[in-house]
């Protein structure tokens, strides 16, 4: 099956290349402006300022600067590129239960960067990040339980966790749905709602969703075919939410 195993935060590309901007939601006097004056820098693509202003919020103790200065080592910006580095910070993040600093540790141990290989506690991690919520920390699990790496291979948790993460928005999520219902994988085969998925994917400009949808509506007739565009549309509407 095509799926994609490692997924960092909204990108859908194998390697670790996204810097995480959004704004901290937490920020007290103790370090919110080296927070701000980072975010703001990092916006200006001047990536030496972000990383001294993340560090200094970091040595605070401030989970979101060190999970950010953990991705600026991950990716090289503003600082020589350093895996083993990237992960000593993303585990003081994620040891404040910081959600996309578990998700992506679990990344560095899945993929073995910075850190020894460990299916194991990659899975820890995934765990820890989407009990929080956490869309790619879903999507990982669910990769995880398709591929049996770290956990015996069960399909029909990998679409539970699919399902956790597609509702959230995630389009690779969606993709692998749309798999699973070609294949008849952790639940019926079922044309309609792969057909589904992949166009709700496609809605984002997957292309791999665009062609396997095409791939699909080959196999289908032209009432399969509208009822699986209706179901698309309806699940959109609904933003996402009882999309089966």
């Amino acid at each position: 099956m095509h799926f994609l195993v490692i997924i960092i935060e909204k990108n859908h590309v194998k390697n670790l290349i996204i810097l995480i901007i959004t704004l901290s939601l937490c920020a007290t006097a103790a370090w919110a402006g080296d927070v701000e004056d980072a975010d703001a820098a990092l916006v200006r693509k001047n990536y030496a300022t972000a990383f001294s202003k993340y560090k200094s919020a970091a040595a605070k103790n401030n989970a979101y600067a060190q999970y950010n200065l953990g991705v600026m080592y991950n990716n090289g910006r503003g600082v020589k590129q350093n895996y083993a580095e990237a992960v000593r910070w993303y585990k003081l993040a994620a040891a404040q239960g910081y959600a996309q600093a578990q998700s992506i540790l679990g990344v560095m141990y899945d993929m073995g960067l910075g850190v020894q290989q460990d299916y194991a506690e990659a899975m820890r991690l995934y765990k820890l990040a989407a009990a929080q919520g956490n869309a790619s920390a879903q999507l990982n699990l669910g990769v995880m339980y398709d591929t049996g790496r770290g956990v015996k291979q069960n399909y029909a948790e990998a679409m539970r966790w699919f399902k956790l993460a597609a509702a959230k928005g995630d389009e690779r999520a969606q993709y692998n749905l749309g798999i699973m219902y070609s294949y008849g994988q952790g639940v019926l085969q079922d044309y309609v709602r792969a057909h589904m998925w992949f166009n709700i994917s496609a809605v984002k400009g997957d292309k791999d969703a665009v062609n396997n949808r095409d791939i699909i509506a080959s196999k289908m007739d032209a009432q399969q075919i509208a009822q699986a565009q209706k179901l698309a549309r309806d699940c959109l509407e609904r933003n996402l939410k009882i999309c089966d």
